[in-house]
């Protein structure tokens, strides 16, 4: 490992010496050619490329469109005109000023899309991908990349918590593993753990995801949850241009919880304890005294604001093009004392010092702020009405001294104001490259990347005297993490066409990778002042700790294409791992993978038609792994130090802590894919269908040890033994419904079915995990529980039924007004073999559709997103509708039992719950599926004949709402939330206002 990072720091030296170079313009001076380029709107464009065909002799358009190139040029020199986005024009010269008139392109097929170590067009692929332009994240009031991209792609499903600066669940084909499912993030060539929080959207120009085996398994070890190629922007040819964008927007939580105010809450404490056999509450005699009392939930939430700037440069020429920009991004949450910032710069660019000879780079560095007071939205609606937030003297209140009758909480929002936490965290991420065109057909390309996160946190408590649990001392905790990954590849790609039909494409390569991860922590207790409380000062109870781990990866790859006729194409990967992480008995692994694809539109027995314009038959196979579950040591044994009092005296001590697992290696997944691509009407409408297999073997599953073995039982060695499948099918459709001069509307869909199963466990014994569980047969994190039969209404229906909780001597059982389990062995006895599956927590359709409109400068789109098939465990109703404690419940309570046939579905209210009414069962599941008007957005550009008069060259206005409507039967904050809802942080709606300018 040494000499791998002393390689990876030459090499970032020899390039970094070449890392800029100069932009060289050629100019010749005579007789002029001018004229002027518009769009099918009539409007100039800015920038377009205009050049002597057959010559290097060329010029842009300027900010009126216009252009002129000087030269001796005879009439019949043909101009060609080319421009991003347009189709390329040819134009003889006549002797006269031109007027030429470029439209927009339509063959999308001819686009360039990137995959692992390269690109390829989009009409040759034969593996599952799909790309995101920049045009579908910008604009978004979001502060996170994965947010914008959510429902934008078929198989693809995305989670955000909704916190602010908190990381997004991103889920490729279901669910591969009861492990780490999340896919291989490469951002600009380098493989990253970075969050994608900490990239601002707006510089970003692609987003290419792989989602089958044969596309991902270039990326070997690391490609079984499919790999998202993040790509930034780049300058182009022509003028610099100068952009801003600013984005402002206010937040506000949709829905507010309907509690139960002082009054009703008194009265139901009254029941509650009733009918527990408890003593009443003294002041509670009386409940309609109390009134309203406290809104605790409206004390802790405000409105929350958002704001997002941009500004940056790029430009460029034949030789060289640049993109420098900085942003800033801050938003304050809805939650009291939640805020996010973030601070951005990219620079990228590529410099051609040589027709054989080109240098580049791509810099990301991003700095974030996070804070969080100490709050939680559970505690929070649980706090008592009949409490006020203050004492009269403006202190903090806090419960009474008998917890039976006030509760135990602390103040929600006296904690979420003086309890502090703050992340810092700085991010650099990094690459130089250089290009080398050995011939016209072999080329060499060596990069030098760097990956570095520094982040650091603190967090501080004050000492207060609150009932009912005072904090007697301060307490101050700190730590310090850091973590630097070095990136060396090296690929050379041979380019050839021969007998006019066959063109190959193979490409070889390595890989080198290596990381150290280190962090430290403390803390103290006990400052004279809790003003200056930094760890110098701290009195009491000193704690520290820290370490560090490292590893490496070395990756021999080579991808081959091969092209017949455009008719058939074959594509074939093969990579070797090997990994620090495990073993020199499995360190290294072979993955395959190979794909083929028939135009069937090609043949010369197709009819061709203006219907079915172009068809395209898929079919591909591909093994990948996924190491990121494997701990670093895994494979051998790790030892703990402590302390042992002998005989009084402390004595070190050296023990095992877990047990190795000599044999371990990756989990595998093995997956078949076939799709078919569709164009008609000259691509107007767009169709394409995949159906995959996903088999997942090797998966790490923890291993039982018994404590006579000498090592900890609660630290399990991880060993290969799980499978699990996923099956499924994605549609994608796009359709151009209308296109004239004045008005277009496109629509884009996609939905994806998922079926996700486990197959095999360690002995198949499942695994039990609160109210999930893994067991073979069922899906991953399946819902396991109690069956629910409505309610006892009388002591005849009690004695009746299969006893449940008998009597205890001086205690409660079952008694009318308890939920009624089913007995679903019928044995008589309601106990845990009644337990059962009740549902998954992974949907099993994820949908959406997206409308754009453009109506002259007018442009709407208007995108739907959801999911369906699948349950979510309100655990936030299930303390809500507990009616056993003294916390604060639900308005639903008002319809509970309170006597035969008053409710059939709302138990009675009883102190210590004897029937255990609130066990884990399908009263708190519920139906997760929903359709949500994720976005709409309505922007209007200025003409640019106005703009040119204040040297603008665009400008366009845009409001933005986010989360506006959400048709669901989920009763809770967000039905987005993933498996368990235990007060997930409040679903927004947000409003935003954007400009954008380029001058």
């Amino acid at each position: 490992m040494v000499n791998l990072k002393k390689s990876l720091f030459s090499m970032l030296f020899l390039f970094s010496m070449l890392f800029v170079l100069p932009t060289v313009v050629a100019q010749t001076t005579a007789k002029a050619i001018s004229g002027v380029v518009v769009d099918s709107k009539g409007e100039t464009l800015i920038g377009v490329n205009v050049l002597i065909k057959g010559t290097k002799t060329g010029t842009v358009t300027d900010f009126n469109g216009a252009f002129s190139i000087s030269g001796n040029l005879d009439k019949g020199t043909i101009l060609i005109f080319s421009y991003l986005g347009y189709e390329t024009k040819e134009i003889q010269f006549n002797g006269q000023p031109l007027s030429v008139k470029l439209t927009e392109s339509t063959k999308t097929l001819d686009e360039v899309v990137v995959v692992g170590y390269g690109v390829q067009r989009k009409k040759d692929l034969t593996g599952s991908t799909v790309s995101v332009g920049s045009s579908v994240v910008k604009d978004k009031p979001v502060s996170n990349l994965a947010e914008a991209l959510q429902g934008r792609a078929a198989g693809v499903m995305i989670t955000n918590s909704g916190s602010p600066g908190s990381n997004s669940s991103i889920r490729i084909r279901g669910l591969g593993s009861i492990n780490d499912c999340s896919p291989l993030i490469v951002i600009d060539g380098v493989p990253t753990d970075l969050n994608l929080n900490a990239i601002n959207q707006n510089d970003v120009e692609t987003i290419d995801i792989l989602k089958d085996a044969s596309a991902t398994a270039i990326y070997g070890s690391r490609g079984a949850n499919g790999v998202v190629l993040i790509t930034t922007k780049k300058g182009k040819s022509g003028q610099g241009v100068i952009s801003f964008s600013a984005n402002t927007a206010i937040n506000n939580a949709i829905g507010t919880p309907k509690l139960l105010n002082a009054s009703q809450f008194a009265s139901l404490h009254n029941e509650m304890m009733l009918n527990g056999g408890q003593p009443q509450r003294p002041d509670f005699t009386d409940p309609t005294l109390w009134g309203e009392g406290t809104n605790w939930y409206d004390a802790l939430i405000q409105s929350g604001k958002m704001q997002n700037y941009l500004l940056s440069y790029s430009g460029g020429s034949d030789n060289n093009n640049y993109y420098v920009s900085a942003g800033i991004f801050d938003q304050k949450g809805i939650v009291i004392n939640t805020d996010f910032k973030r601070y951005t710069f990219q620079f990228n660019n590529e410099a051609k010092v040589r027709n054989w000879l080109k240098f580049g780079n791509n810099l990301t560095l991003s700095h974030d702020l996070k804070r969080n007071g100490s709050y939680n939205i559970l505690g929070t609606m649980q706090s008592l009405p009949t409490q006020p937030i203050y004492n009269e003297d403006g202190s903090y209140s806090g419960p009474g001294n008998s917890a039976i009758w006030y509760g135990d909480m602390r103040n929600p929002i006296g904690t979420a104001n003086v309890e502090k936490s703050e992340t810092k965290g700085y991010n650099l991420l990094g690459n130089i490259f250089g290009e080398i065109n050995i011939s016209k057909k072999v080329f060499l390309k060596s990069l030098v990347g760097v990956d570095y996160k520094d982040w650091s946190s603190v967090s501080f408590s004050p000492k207060y005297d609150w009932k009912p649990i005072p904090a007697p001392t301060s307490t101050r905790s700190e730590s310090w993490n850091k973590s630097i990954t070095y990136l060396w590849d090296n690929t050379i790609t041979y380019m050839d066409t021969f007998a006019e039909k066959h063109n190959i494409n193979v490409m070889i390569g390595s890989s080198a990778q290596s990381n150290l991860f280190r962090y430290i922590n403390g803390s103290k207790e006990d400052f004279l002042s809790d003003d200056y409380n930094q760890l110098n000062n701290g009195l009491l109870n000193p704690l520290i700790g820290g370490g560090q781990s490292e590893w490496a990866l070395l990756s021999f790859f080579g991808r081959a294409n091969y092209n017949y006729d455009n008719k058939y194409l074959l594509t074939a990967t093969l990579r070797r791992d090997g990994t620090s992480r495990i073993s020199t008995n499995n360190r290294w692994g072979t993955f395959p993978s190979f794909s083929a694809a028939w135009r069937f539109t090609e043949e010369s027995f197709y009819n061709k038609n203006k219907i079915l314009t172009d068809g395209k038959l898929r079919i591909g196979y591909g093994e990948t792994g996924n190491q990121s579950p494997l701990d670093p040591y895994a494979y051998i044994t790790r030892l703990k130090t402590s302390q042992y009092v002998f005989n009084d005296t402390p004595v070190a001590t050296l023990y095992p802590l877990v047990m190795p697992s000599p044999d371990i290696k990756w989990e595998t997944v093995k997956q078949w894919n076939i799709g078919i691509d569709t164009h008609f009407f000259d691509q107007a409408l767009s169709i394409t269908l995949d159906a995959y297999l996903k088999n997942t073997s090797n998966m790490l599953v923890g291993m039982a040890v018994p404590i006579t073995t000498g090592y900890s039982d609660s630290y399990t060695p991880q060993i290969n033994v799980g499978k699990v499948q996923n099956q499924g099918i994605e549609l994608t459709i796009s359709s151009k419904n209308i296109k004239s001069n004045n008005f277009e509307w496109i629509t884009e869909a996609n939905v994806s079915y998922n079926k996700n199963k486990v197959l095999k466990l360690d002995g198949d014994v499942p695994m039990y995990f609160g109210v999930q569980t893994h067991t073979v047969g069922k899906p991953i994190g399946a819902y396991y529980g109690y069956v629910t039969n409505g309610i006892f209404q009388n002591w005849d229906e009690v004695n009746s039924y299969a006893v449940q909780k008998p009597s205890q001597t001086g205690g409660q059982g079952t008694s009318p007004g308890d939920i009624r389990f089913k007995d679903l062995d019928n044995n008589g006895v309601i106990n845990d073999n009644d337990r059962t599956f009740l549902g998954n927590p992974t949907p099993s359709w994820i949908f959406s559709m997206n409308n754009s409109f453009n109506f002259h400068n007018f442009d709407l789109q208007i995108y739907f997103q959801g999911v369906a098939g699948n349950e979510i465990y309100n655990g936030t109703r299930s303390s809500l509708e507990s009616m056993s404690t003294v916390t604060n419940q639900s308005i639903k309570m008002l319809d509970r039992w309170t006597g035969e046939g008053t409710s059939n579905s709302i138990p009675r209210a009883v102190y210590a719950d004897p029937n255990n009414n609130n066990r884990v069962s399908d009263r708190f599941l519920e139906d997760g599926s929903y359709l949500r008007l994720k976005n709409i957005t309505l922007g209007y550009t200025l003409p640019k004949k106005s703009l040119s008069k204040i040297y603008m060259s665009g400008a366009r206005m845009f409001i933005s709402a986010q989360n506006l409507l959400t048709l669901t039967r989920y009763s809770g904050f967000d039905p987005e939330v993933s498996g368990i809802d235990s007060g997930s942080y409040p679903m927004t709606r947000t409003i935003s206002l954007g400009l954008d300018i380029k001058f």
